[in-house]
């Protein structure tokens, strides 16, 4: 297993009150594995993301990525993509790649890695160009190229592509296919689109909150590329949509 999650819990002090926001979590991931983490807002997707990268620390459990605990964070050992870009608006497409490479590496091969990361992403011809020249698209491209440039045991999503209409959206998710095709990061993606969950996972981990546990964990047992439309689609959204709505008045099959 690549990333082991071992008994996660989550307590914050809020005027002097206890909010427990994520209790018990458990979760094994193979290597290569992509894992879709869905639930409503306030379950602690995001929470749960900051501890497994290190930006957070839990109450209690523990983080092991390749048999190594997470004390703190390590762009080696884990790397994050946020809804935002988070790009550095004065300086081009390459200067903000560049500014996930170590200081120590030769010009020359810091320069090619580059290329190699600009290539990736299919951003050719952008090189010199400003974040404020690019759609939101290809901000989220740099920024994806920035995060695997380190090439990370395990990459972290979260919500990357909220921000983005929907045909934009779609052709992300196949932007990222492509570099799992080529690069096989395990991955691990928060989203609240049902679709995009079962289109990109192996695996769909339904959370509950109040506090944040692991309702259901459901296979995606799918070939690639994936048909939307399919039947063996529809049913596995059906079954992901009851686990919200199963003690709710609203039919899943409304969602449908």
């Amino acid at each position: 297993m690549i990333l082991q999650l071992k008994n996660i819990k989550r307590v914050f002090s809020i005027n002097q009150s206890k909010l427990e926001v994520l209790r018990d979590i458990s979760l094994d991931v193979k290597t290569g594995e992509i894992i879709s983490i869905v639930g409503a807002s306030g379950c602690g997707k995001s929470t749960l993301l900051k501890i497994i990268s290190g930006l957070d620390t839990a109450t209690a459990g523990e983080v092991y990525v390749d048999n190594k605990k997470i004390v703190k964070p390590s762009q080696k050992e884990v790397g994050i993509i946020f809804q935002e870009p988070r790009l550095f608006p004065w300086s081009t497409v390459e200067k903000n790649i560049e500014f996930g490479i170590s200081a120590k590496l030769p010009k020359i091969k810091k320069k090619r890695i580059i290329e190699e990361h600009i290539n990736l992403v299919g951003l050719n011809g952008f090189e010199k160009a400003l974040p404020s020249q690019l759609s939101g698209g290809m901000q989220q491209r740099v920024s994806i190229a920035r995060t695997l440039i380190n090439r990370p045991k395990v990459l972290l999503l979260d919500e990357p592509f909220g921000a983005l209409d929907a045909f934009t959206r779609i052709n992300m998710q196949q932007e990222v296919l492509k570099i799992w095709q080529f690069e096989k990061t395990t991955m691990i993606l928060v989203t609240h689109d049902i679709d995009e969950a079962i289109y990109l996972g192996d695996r769909v981990v339904v959370m509950s909150s109040k506090p944040g546990v692991i309702k259901k964990i459901i296979p995606v047992e799918l070939p690639r590329p994936r048909d939307r439309t399919d039947g063996d689609f529809a049913y596995l959204r059906k079954k992901v949509y009851s686990e919200f709505f199963e003690n709710q008045k609203v039919s899943s099959e409304y969602y449908i």
